[in-house]
């Protein structure tokens, strides 16, 4: 079943669940909408609804897990039965169809067992990666509250958004421990008080957070102060809002609040970004995501530079069954390389290639202007395509990264970012800072090293997953 990462927010049109009525997501509200009553009518509190709707959900996701399983044992079951039936052949005696049986085993046994190649090394074939329900433990029920929490009905929740989820929460772990720890000790049991927030702006500012969203925080947690006490749960669930908003911020202000490829049209994504910081690996996840998303795909191998940057796109295109163009000579052009990819693309009627440029500091300026001279081939070639050029950053260089981003949006006109490697730092805060000072909209995060540890940028579950979890 596809489930298109891309629009999440139809995603209950793509699984076959009528969408009317469904409640708007609210992302202002930190609890679940659970229904307020217990199957037996009492009413429960808050924890016990969450509780209710998770078991509800828990039971659901493990009926259909149960119920493909077991379709999946059937069909296993008719194809060895399809293949130990051998068809006899037309017009032969018992003994001639006994005596070709014999010779078929025969031949079988006697056939020299085919050359096993040596393991390649490449990482395991996405589909030995479907997500599998764990036990109903404080990792689920986390997941289901925060999707409920975007207004998401019972019916409308899926195995695969659990499953990220709970990828999110393991990869910001880091982060949260340090930040969570030390927001909890400033806080205390007593009402917020202008000492507790100067021990909260180096909190932030330890995460990374930077100088301009921690100032933002911070005044506005100072006018409420003003305004009225403030007791430290209402204080964590201010301060979310107020991430949350620094987050949204550039999203809303650019031409879309998701990024996704338009259907039955060209999407060209660039990926820039320095060297190290994961460009060929987000790109085959990108990959990855798009066709299990519904979309066709395409990888023009760019980063001609590098040695065997090819022989990697090729990995991550067989991976995910993604076409990959490259020109094997050493040195090529990278624009021609984009040349060719747009013009297989057009013939194939392709909606995304996705574009591995080479690993490039923003000081050099001959080679940002050879990542100029391949916009300018895609804008030749393509005039109407849809084209984003997307930032990767590796979220452990911290405030370095942030330089970058500001860096590159000056030079190679980004629309966005790709924050990799979560699951490996303690300064998650940089999507933060990255938000407020660079401004610019984060498309997509990384947790993890798997083909499935990508996926678009959602701010509610970030802010979550740092703080609430």
């Amino acid at each position: 079943m596809v489930y298109d990462w891309f629009n999440r927010t139809s995603g209950a049109a793509d699984q076959g669940v009528a969408d009317n009525g469904a409640p708007e997501p609210n992302p202002s509200q930190d609890g679940p909408q659970a229904d307020p009553s217990s199957p037996s009518g009492e009413p429960v509190d808050g924890d016990a609804a969450a509780l209710e709707w998770a078991k509800q959900a828990y039971a659901r996701l493990k009926a259909q897990q149960d119920a493909a399983k077991q379709e999946a044992a059937k069909q296993e079951e008719a194809k060895v039965e399809q293949v130990a039936a051998p068809v006899a052949p037309q017009g032969l005696s018992l003994l001639e169809q006994a005596a070709a049986q014999r010779a078929e085993r025969q031949q079988a046994i006697a056939a020299p067992e085919p050359a096993q190649s040596p393991p390649a090394d490449r990482p395991p074939n996405p589909t030995a990666t479907e997500p599998e329900l764990g036990a109903f433990d404080d990792t689920f029920t986390w997941s289901a509250e925060v999707l409920a929490a975007q207004g998401k009905r019972i019916d409308q929740v899926s195995l695969e958004e659990i499953d990220w989820l709970s990828r999110l929460r393991q990869g910001l772990e880091k982060t949260r421990q340090g930040f969570v720890t030390q927001l909890l000790e400033n806080l205390g049991d007593d009402p917020l008080t202008p000492e507790v927030l100067d021990d909260l702006e180096g909190t932030l500012l330890r995460a990374d957070v930077g100088v301009k969203a921690t100032d933002q925080v911070l005044e506005a947690l100072r006018k409420r102060l003003n305004e009225e006490v403030v007791d430290p749960s209402e204080g964590i669930r201010f301060l979310k809002e107020q991430l949350r908003g620094i987050l949204d911020q550039p999203i809303q202000a650019s031409a879309h609040t998701l990024l996704a490829p338009q259907r039955d049209r060209l999407n060209v994504w660039l990926m820039v970004g320095v060297n190290g910081v994961g460009k060929t690996t987000t790109l085959g996840k990108l990959a990855n995501l798009a066709v299990r998303s519904g979309y066709s795909c395409l990888i023009a191998a760019a980063d001609t530079f590098r040695a065997a940057a090819v022989q990697q796109v090729q990995v991550w295109g067989d991976r995910s069954d993604v076409p990959v163009i490259a020109n094997p000579s050493a040195n090529a052009d990278p624009a021609a390389v984009v040349f060719d990819a747009i013009g297989a693309a057009k013939a194939k009627g392709t909606e995304l290639v996705l574009v591995d440029t080479a690993g490039r500091l923003q000081t050099k300026h001959n080679l940002m202007e050879e990542l100029a001279k391949v916009r300018r081939i895609i804008d030749r070639l393509a005039p109407d395509a849809v084209v984003e050029s997307l930032l990767v950053l590796d979220a452990s260089q911290g405030q370095n990264g942030l330089r970058q981003a500001m860096a590159f949006a000056k030079a190679a006109g980004l629309t966005g970012v790709v924050l990799t490697k979560l699951d490996g730092s303690a300064r998650g805060g940089v999507a933060l800072a990255v938000a407020s000072e660079a401004g610019l909209p984060i498309r997509f995060v990384g947790a993890g090293e798997g083909i499935r540890d990508l996926r678009p940028f959602n701010s509610f579950e970030f802010v979550e997953a740092l703080l609430g979890g």
